[in-house]
């Protein structure tokens, strides 16, 4: 089968109120009191519900607009005792270790960059229906066809007005929050983490805590294992016929945050070629991800476990969505498509000692299912972990050294790798609010 392309925010206006307004601000608010403490006039009348109701028209159309510009500016620089996928450079990801010795030439590797490096704009807009949000994103992480390079990078184009919101930002189905307070890029490999263009819906919120349902653009990769290069597949087309469906129910309270997210979608795949052959399939890829944040005095647990299949690209670090299966006793349809099936578990913990020093530390895996017509080096099994002492001399600005660890195990021709690196980071952020208040 051929892999198909994994496919990895207000107009601000501004009010200004005119000095008369100033003086007769200050005029109610002496006239509301005297300083010898006589006493002020009399209350005014309880105004009519008509009253009310141009008031508010009025303070809506003198409510301002902000915008807010924010961002930072990152370093990154280390060495790597073993070797990885050198367009991955500045990453630890389990999935680009080595599938076989010397994959990537010789071990020891020194890295630097400004990649993380990031600038946002956020808008809000007060209307007579409601406040507008939105919020565009980009850093210079380069993905895709510009793997390893210092490029822009869209995060967020996004907007919302009352319970709707449309565009690209984190898919319902991942927790933003599990991500902890590290400097490794690319984060805890087993942790459901995808930004995806989508329409959304949130019928109930209450503070931090909602209910929220999205139509997501759909996307997967298929892997053609021992088969891959045979003129038979080459017809093969991927196919999504749906979006895919997403859900999440979030509780908060003041010790943290319980969640429980859902997905489910429809692959297909169609065989344009006129042979002997029907390799035409379909499957249903879902998952469930059951997350939380729990405050432990100053520190926080972050922790996940998420289970699905057929949904590896809302993985942090896995890789195909859908698996060769052998099916040798059917001569029209000797192989089969499978929805491979994943396990993520994430264990992080921020601690913080103090305004001045934190630290982070934790452990993450992804465990993949696979087919028998994978290929024996195919991915099996990825760890992850991290610790780091991190300084921040005032709360816009921080740096310090993080210990990663990782590791890569194959399917079944019993080759492991790992990669054991020491990183320091240097972070400058930097906000400015316009309009508004």
């Amino acid at each position: 089968m051929r892999q198909a392309v994994r496919t990895i925010t207000r107009r601000p206006g501004f009010h200004w109120l005119s000095v008369g307004s100033l003086v007769l601000a200050a005029v109610s608010a002496a006239q509301a009191g005297s300083p010898d403490g006589q006493p002020g006039p009399e209350p005014k009348p309880t105004p009519t519900p008509a009253a009310v109701a141009a008031q508010d028209t009025t303070a809506k159309a003198e409510a301002k607009a902000r915008l807010d510009i924010y961002g930072f500016a990152m370093l990154d620089m280390g060495y790597e005792t073993k070797q990885n996928d050198p367009d991955w450079f500045d990453t630890l990801r389990p999935t680009k270790l080595p599938a076989y010795p010397n994959q990537y030439g010789e071990d020891g590797h020194f890295f630097a960059g400004v990649r993380q490096s990031r600038l946002g704009v956020k808008g809000f807009i007060p209307t007579d229906v409601g406040e507008i949000k939105t919020i565009f994103e980009f850093e210079l992480f380069g993905t895709g066809v510009d793997a390893g390079q210092t490029t822009f990078r869209l995060r967020h184009a996004w907007g919302e007005l009352g319970p709707f919101g449309a565009g690209q930002t984190w898919s319902p189905f991942m927790d933003p929050d599990v991500f902890p307070n590290s400097v490794e890029y690319w984060g805890p490999n087993g942790m459901v983490f995808f930004r995806n263009v989508q329409v959304r819906w949130t019928p109930w919120q209450d503070g931090d805590s909602r209910f929220a349902i999205a139509l997501e653009r759909p996307g997967a990769s298929a892997d053609q294992g021992v088969y891959a290069g045979r003129v038979e597949l080459e017809g093969v087309t991927a196919r999504f016929p749906l979006p895919d469906l997403s859900a999440q129910f979030r509780y908060a309270k003041g010790w943290g945050h319980l969640q429980l997210a859902g997905i489910v979608r429809e692959m297909k795949w169609d065989d344009l070629n006129g042979d002997q052959f029907d390799l035409s399939g379909s499957a249903t890829g879902w998952g469930i991800n059951l997350s939380s944040n729990i405050k432990l005095q100053k520190h926080v647990a972050r922790l996940q476990v998420a289970y699905g299949a057929g949904v590896e690209n809302y993985w942090n670090d896995a890789p195909v969505d859908v698996g060769i299966q052998n099916n040798f006793s059917n001569t029209r349809t000797p192989v089969l498509g499978k929805a491979l099936p994943i396990l993520g578990i994430v264990a992080f913990i921020d601690l913080n000692w103090s305004d001045k020093w934190t630290s982070t530390a934790g452990y993450s895996m992804v465990d993949i299912d696979n087919s028998d017509g994978q290929a024996p080096d195919a991915f099996k099994r990825g760890q992850y972990a991290l610790a780091n002492v991190l300084y921040h001399p005032t709360p816009d600005v921080f740096l310090g050294p993080e210990v990663q660890w990782g590791k890569r195990e194959n399917f079944r021709d019993g080759f492991t790798s790992d990669d054991v690196r020491i990183q320091f980071s240097a972070k400058y952020n930097f906000k400015l609010s316009l309009g508004g208040k």
